[in-house]
């Protein structure tokens, strides 16, 4: 935890989303990876597939975040199938919510960043804290999505360039 929450605030809403794009990037170019056939496929009765990872973070995005931030209450409609069943209808409804959502985003100017909004919790929160909390539940699925892929033997790709073996090849000894 650090000391000064405000080393990562968010004071620009322009800034924000260009960083939330490059976010974004990274997590298209996982859920890429992702088999046809293993769109229903999850690790453990009860647990999420890839299907529902994606509509989860489709869902949150648009009816969760972008609702709150707007001092609205939560919309959340699940990850259930009939929001999208099948590779193209999830993978549209993932891009359409997300375009849904970056529209409300582009509506916040810099001032709003400081107002507070409420989380489904009943928490109050700047809108720039709840913004940086949506960058965190992102990056946490994604990383359930890759260790999926690797469960699977999929190869998703390295997102920062290399990989930990050639960044030990790389690195002085201890």
């Amino acid at each position: 935890m650090l000391a000064n929450d405000t080393i990562m605030e968010i004071r620009s809403v322009s800034a924000f989303l260009d960083y939330y794009e490059r976010i974004r990037g990274r997590t298209n170019s996982v859920i890429e990876c992702i088999p046809d056939e293993l769109y229903d496929w999850s690790p453990a009765p009860g647990k999420f597939s890839f299907a529902d990872l994606m509509r989860h973070l489709a869902g949150t995005e648009r009816y969760m975040f972008a609702e709150n931030m707007r001092f609205r209450p939560s919309r959340y409609p699940g990850h259930g199938k009939e929001l999208a069943d099948g590779p193209d209808k999830v993978l549209k409804y993932f891009k359409r919510m997300h375009t849904d959502a970056l529209d409300l985003f582009r509506e916040l100017n810099d001032d709003d960043l400081e107002k507070k909004c409420m989380t489904p919790g009943g928490a109050k929160i700047a809108v720039w804290k709840w913004l940086r909390a949506m960058v965190e539940h992102e990056v946490h699925h994604r990383g359930q999505i890759n260790l999926m892929l690797g469960i699977n033997g999929v190869e998703a790709p390295q997102i920062f360039g290399l990989t930990s073996e050639e960044v030990r090849e790389r690195s002085e000894p201890v």
